[in-house]
Order: structure tokens, then sequence, then C-alpha cells
């Protein structure tokens, strides 16, 4: 798996949740969660603050950098379906359970939602639909 962009890019600002790491970009999020971590209600909420702080009136776009294994709780996504300007989420990782949960979590999210191999394609189409959706 291909987890860093070729191209320089600058990173905004870093989030250490105690789970792992939100990125923040100029117009996209990519989180990094820790092996056998849970991802709660409670730490979505972080996620959502964080991108109110940054994304507050412009589209943007997160990638899920799968590199570890870690639970969702599946109702995170009734939440996150609610941010209107979130106009794409990747999931990027090479591992074939990570692809199976992929389409379980789509029935939960019900917008815009991808699955990537590489790190560049998953950033490119991201790009693409923020950048469609100005």
């Amino acid at each position: 798996m291909d987890v860093g962009s070729r191209k320089k890019t600058i990173i905004v600002r870093e989030y250490n949740l105690g789970i792992g790491v939100v990125q923040v970009y100029e117009n996209y999020m990519v989180a990094i969660f820790e092996e056998g971590a849970t991802l709660t209600l409670e730490r979505t909420y972080q996620i959502i603050g964080i991108s109110e702080i940054h994304f507050r009136d412009k589209p943007f776009g997160f990638i899920s950098l799968r590199k570890h294994s870690y639970a969702i709780d599946p109702t995170v996504y009734t939440y996150l379906r609610e941010l209107i300007n979130l106009k794409a989420f990747a999931i990027v990782s090479v591992k074939e359970i990570d692809m199976h949960n992929f389409k379980i979590e789509k029935l939960f999210y019900k917008k815009p939602m991808k699955f990537f191999i590489e790190f560049d394609n998953a950033l490119t189409w991201v790009k693409k639909r923020v950048k469609s959706a100005k």
C-alpha cells in the first residue's frame, strides 16, 4: 500500500486523539487510528469538531488510512452523514477484511464513499469531489 503522496502537501494541523491522529490539509482530513482502537461516538464528535474548526463553510473530504485494524461503532455514520459539507469519504487499505467491512459501512453512511488500495488514488478522488462541490 502506498501510504504517502509523492507531491509535497502541507499539513495545516495534526490532532492526536489518543486512539490515533487526524491530519488536516487544505480541503481534506486524513485519519490514522492505532491497532486495536475503537472509534466511538465520542471520538467521532472530536473529528466533527475538528472539521467545524477547519471547514465550517467549505466542502471537504475525509480519508481513513487503515494501516491498522480497529473497530468502528457503525452508528458514527449517522452523525457523519449529517455533515453537509463532507463531500467525499475514502477508505484506504490493502486488507481484504477492510474491503468486506467497507460494504457494511457503506450501508450506514449512504453518501459518496469509496474504497481504495492506494492512497494517491483516494486523494485524487477526494480532491475531485471537493472541487466539484465548490
